[in-house]
């Protein structure tokens, strides 16, 4: 599995762009998953629901399954918090699994730069930022600046990055 990163501050577009390059990628002939880093606490579930009661009940994992989905729940219960490679082991095996978020994490990754959030450009300092998304110029890298909102030459250059060709026959 290729992994590659999308980083950026809070409010750059990073769920913006991964929503819009996954189709993008995927009419490419490539299968995408995808992990999210979250700063914060959050639930995937419902108080009140039978999988929600399971996880306040103490049970470390909740497995619910349905004709359409199943989705698996882990309760660090005080654990530390698992690293990327944990997280990516749990992955079933796709071509291609994009990460959004854990920025200082060691894997090429593209950074998603928007001079009005008035944040720094983290490219100088982190040597695997191999290109820059934004909606302006961006004079402050010697790293490729691309449009923000041509997903089309985004998804071109991260499969590029990724060493990935196209797979399905009439792919772009």
């Amino acid at each position: 599995m290729k992994v590659f990163g999308l980083a950026g501050w809070s409010g750059s577009g990073k769920t913006t762009l991964t929503v819009k390059l996954i189709p993008a990628l995927k009419r490419r002939g490539l299968t995408v998953s995808t992990i999210k880093h979250a700063h914060h606490a959050f639930d995937v579930d419902t108080p009140g629901k039978d999988s929600y009661e399971h996880r306040r009940a103490g049970a470390e994992e909740v497995l619910v399954g349905s004709a359409q989905r199943w989705a698996l729940m882990h309760e660090h219960r005080g654990a530390p918090e698992p690293s990327l490679a944990e997280l990516l082991a749990r992955l079933a095996p796709v071509d291609l699994v994009l990460v959004e978020g854990f920025k200082k994490e060691s894997l090429p990754k593209l950074e998603i730069w928007r001079r009005s959030v008035g944040k720094p450009l983290r490219a100088p300092e982190d040597p695997q930022v191999v290109a820059v998304a934004s909606d302006g110029p961006v004079p402050e890298t010697d790293r490729p600046v691309l449009p923000l909102d041509d997903v089309e030459a985004i998804a071109d250059f991260v499969v590029g990055a990724c060493g990935l060709g196209p797979k399905a026959a009439g792919a772009a």
